[in-house]
């Protein structure tokens, strides 16, 4: 078996691969908003992953009217508008980030309650997820004041799409820890988990994860590697575990990485296990009760093991 790999078939982005070009070798063009009103309150942005075309125009309109304007990263957000031809005009562009949050949430929750809007744009994809907008959010909501969200690029839904894995439940789990010890203790955990999982990874460290995923949930368990998803180099790699591990192996890799793993197969218990479980169970409880929490935890139907646990209890 060998590893799937796609990669885009468009032309280089056009600002040389930084991320922030249109991916077609065409200039964006600058906007124009004739909307200038802007509701009091917190708004937050997404903003492309890469590729700066993919940003709604809901958001443009939202950068083009906000009262002040806050980023994780303001050089960033500034470089974004500028591809957009979205002036500041004079407007409040905070930094927003875990170091200087002590100063700039106060300042920001101010605005608000002078009945300004604020606007915060992510670094890159949507808010809040594996950014710190969090507590932004949370102080807003405490004090009353509207918080709402424009939809637009995430890494995580580009990524399940792009995998083939299935899409119908999956988890979100960020990062992995960065020792060996936690990351196993941290994959351990979402072992049994019936959804696709979703991590982020730095690119130094994802065959470490693959091989601890091997490790934790087997080498046939399908996944897929999505590395600088929507620019110039993007590149999705399709197979097992093991093979994803083996072909990550000694690779040098650069770039945004997201990595995901399809959720395990059940295996049935045989009857010989849930007569054992049931027998076990009735040392402590009641045939009814221990019935229904073998049941609950096999995931079979409770009748049918009442069943079972009455004429266990007859021997």
């Amino acid at each position: 078996m060998t590893v799937g790999t796609t990669t885009p078939g468009g032309e280089p982005a056009a600002d040389g691969g930084d991320g922030m070009g249109d991916g077609t070798g065409r200039s964006a063009s600058a906007y124009r908003s004739g909307n200038r009103a802007l509701a009091a309150g917190l708004h937050f942005v997404s903003t492309p992953i890469g590729a700066a075309r993919d940003i709604t125009l809901r958001a443009l309109d939202m950068l083009s009217a906000a009262d002040v304007l806050a980023a994780e990263d303001t050089r960033t957000l500034r470089h974004l508008m500028e591809i957009h031809g979205i002036a500041l005009a004079g407007r409040s562009l905070v930094a927003y980030h875990e170091h200087n949050a002590g100063t700039a949430h106060p300042r920001l929750l101010a605005a608000m309650a002078e009945g300004k809007s604020v606007v915060y744009a992510s670094e890159a994809g949507t808010p809040l997820v594996s950014d710190p907008g969090f507590g932004l959010a949370r102080g807003a909501i405490a004090r009353g004041f509207p918080v709402q969200a424009a939809p637009g690029a995430s890494a995580v839904l580009c990524a399940l799409v792009s995998s083939g894995l299935p899409s119908d439940r999956f988890l979100f789990a960020g990062f992995s820890p960065t020792t060996r010890s936690a990351r196993m203790k941290f994959l351990n955990e979402m072992k049994d988990t019936r959804a696709t999982l979703i991590l982020f990874e730095s690119p130094k460290r994802v065959y470490g994860l693959l091989a601890d995923c091997v490790q934790c949930f087997g080498e046939e368990r399908q996944a897929a590697v999505c590395r600088e998803l929507t620019k110039k180099f993007e590149e999705v790699s399709r197979g097992t575990l093991g093979v994803l591990a083996h072909a990550f192996e000694g690779r040098e890799v650069k770039g945004e990485i997201v990595v995901l793993v399809d959720r395990g197969t059940v295996q049935a218990a045989s009857a010989d296990d849930v007569a054992a479980a049931l027998r076990e169970a009735m040392k402590t409880m009641s045939v009814k009760d221990a019935a229904g929490a073998v049941a609950k935890t096999l995931g079979l139907a409770r009748r049918d093991l009442y069943q079972m646990a009455l004429k266990e209890a007859d021997r």
